[in-house]
């Protein structure tokens, strides 16, 4: 598993009966997760003591109850400054496992002695693209909601990264790689994070199992003739790592690289464990 272990701003301080006790900067939330079928006693003070508790209902969704928490916080990683705030289905705006795969690729774009064109696809709030831009890459952003770009703008300012060479698009992602792929733009790098399902700006629906290995095969002709790397994230239970490393294994076979896929996961204080938050899949070229 690769873990997100360098963060100083976060923490997972516990997990027990479907929920994670979790740091965010000064603030303790409580949240869902479905990987934590065990139920063991919850001794840590933080349990009583938190900021903000999401209930999942069992009719589906959820919502929050908040104690003592801000409409809007800050917490960073290294010179990374992110914008949190409680919303939609338990989620503060980052997913803390990520920075397994910021700090591989910033190494990568760091050492590649040439410059860099990442695109960074269904792209969020910004997590990737503000790594990638602060290692030195130029970063083409995109998502279907103008929200996620507003926000991932803010986090850019917030990091220090305003004046940086980024492009933000709101867009649907399938259909920027294609007109992409007609305007003739390559790329050395791609990150992806699609979700399980979704819908474009227009309608356009997105449902992983059907649309991500055509999605692949459209990327690979974006790439230029020595890519530095090909990223796919992916929290959808089926899509599990072997499953990735054959997505890009097949459609990357034509470069010179090697693929390899694992779990990412996130420490856990208390007990030393190891907390699973979905499969990432990497190609790295040579």
């Amino acid at each position: 598993m690769w873990i997100a272990d360098r963060w100083k701003d976060y923490e997972v301080i516990d997990c027990s009966n479907g929920e994670k006790l979790e740091r965010w900067g000064n603030y303790i939330l409580v949240r869902p997760d479905p990987q934590v079928i065990w139920d063991t006693p919850r001794k840590e003070k933080g349990w009583h003591k938190k900021n903000a508790h999401y209930h999942r209902s069992k009719k589906g969704g959820g919502e929050w109850e908040f104690f003592d928490l801000p409409e809007q916080w800050s917490i960073s990683y290294n010179s990374l400054t992110f914008q949190l705030k409680p919303f939609s289905f338990k989620h503060t705006g980052l997913f803390p496992e990520q920075a397994v795969n910021w700090d591989w690729f910033s190494k990568k774009i760091k050492h590649a002695d040439r410059p860099i064109k990442v695109l960074n696809l269904f792209a969020y709030t910004g997590g990737a693209t503000l790594a990638a831009a602060a290692a030195g890459a130029s970063v083409t952003h995109v998502d279907a909601s103008k929200g996620m770009v507003t926000w991932a703008k803010e986090n850019a300012a917030s990091s220090g990264l305003k004046d940086a060479p980024i492009r933000w698009i709101v867009d649907d992602c399938v259909k920027f790689v294609e007109r992409e792929i007609r305007r003739g733009n390559h790329y050395d790098a791609i990150i992806m994070d699609p979700p399980s399902y979704g819908r474009g700006p227009k309608g356009e629906i997105w449902k992983i199992e059907d649309c991500i290995h055509p999605l692949v095969k459209l990327c690979a002709q974006l790439l230029t003739d020595k890519p530095l790397f090909f990223l796919i994230n992916s929290y959808t239970t089926g899509l599990q790592p072997a499953v990735l490393a054959y997505l890009i294994g097949t459609e990357l076979k034509t470069f010179e690289g090697t693929v390899t896929a694992d779990e990412i996961g996130l420490p856990v204080s208390s007990n030393g464990l190891a907390l699973p938050c979905g499969a990432s899949g990497r190609f790295e070229g040579k």
